[in-house]
């Protein structure tokens, strides 16, 4: 790993950063800035420098800006002068090439955006990267390294793409989260307690899930084969069907990206 800044360390740049140290990165290599005192207590735990401000005598390849969307004009325009020539990774989601490059002063800057979501904290995440054209081979297998560290990666050849990535991936997590509260609260209602509906939707959701990642078959391959005509599943997924949970799902898909749209064009 070059030397790596993180600006924010927040709970993607800890898993981030726990996800390189799994892997036998220095952590020498890697410093934070963030005035928490609870960000820096976590990350001292790993044995990796936090301070409130620029780090002296300390010059990164690589700068992870993983800070709020906004609060990132104010960090760029804080810390813009320092960036140097260093490869800038950007995870706050909205914020676009144009903006980082305006709000830094860095307007040739090497960026990649980066969409990475919360299951980073397990290593079981998915980042999506979109890289500047001025990125060369170097910049991308550093930049996916560090994510692959973490999870999984997918690279997307424009910028907009980010966006869908976003509403897909990125907010992904919330909605299968959606999907397990009331698939809790539906055990609850046949007389489970909590715990045992907690531990049956959960490992559920677990043991499909890996079904299907390490399955040659379709999504909809793998429903039909649990699913009996006049089964119980059958059942289920009429009713499902009947109240169009498959609708509300693509419809929630397109208003992420369509919100995710507007954070990039300042609304």
């Amino acid at each position: 790993m070059n030397h790596t800044l993180f600006i924010g360390g927040g709970n993607m740049a800890f898993a981030i950063i726990g996800g390189l140290l799994a892997q036998g990165e220095d952590a020498a290599q890697c410093r934070v800035i963030d005035p928490s005192p609870e960000a820096s207590r976590k990350l001292n735990a790993l044995g990796i420098e936090c301070s409130a401000d620029w780090p002296e005598n300390f010059a990164p390849e690589v700068v992870v800006l993983a800070v709020k969307p906004q609060m990132m004009k104010e960090v760029l325009q804080a810390h813009g002068a320092n960036l140097g020539d260093s490869l800038i990774i950007s995870i706050a989601a909205g914020v676009s090439v144009a903006q980082i490059r305006q709000w830094s002063g860095q307007v040739d800057a090497k960026v990649v955006r980066c969409m990475p979501n919360t299951p980073a904290l397990v290593g079981e995440g998915l980042s999506g990267l979109y890289f500047t054209t001025n990125c060369d081979g170097e910049d991308r297998e550093e930049a996916t390294a560090i994510f692959e560290s973490c999870g999984k990666v997918v690279v997307v050849d424009d910028e907009s793409s980010i966006n869908a990535i976003t509403a897909i991936s990125g907010s992904g997590p919330g909605y299968v989260f959606y999907l397990m509260e009331a698939l809790a609260e539906g055990a609850r209602a046949l007389g489970f307690d909590e715990s045992q509906a907690n531990l049956l939707v959960s490992q559920t959701f677990l043991g499909a899930a890996t079904l299907a990642s390490q399955s040659s078959d379709s999504f909809s391959t793998l429903r039909e084969k649990v699913t009996s005509t006049g089964g119980t599943t059958f059942a289920g997924l009429e009713a499902m069907r009947a109240h169009a949970v498959s609708l509300g799902i693509v419809e929630g898909a397109k208003a992420a990206m369509a919100r995710a749209e507007e954070l990039q064009n300042g609304a």
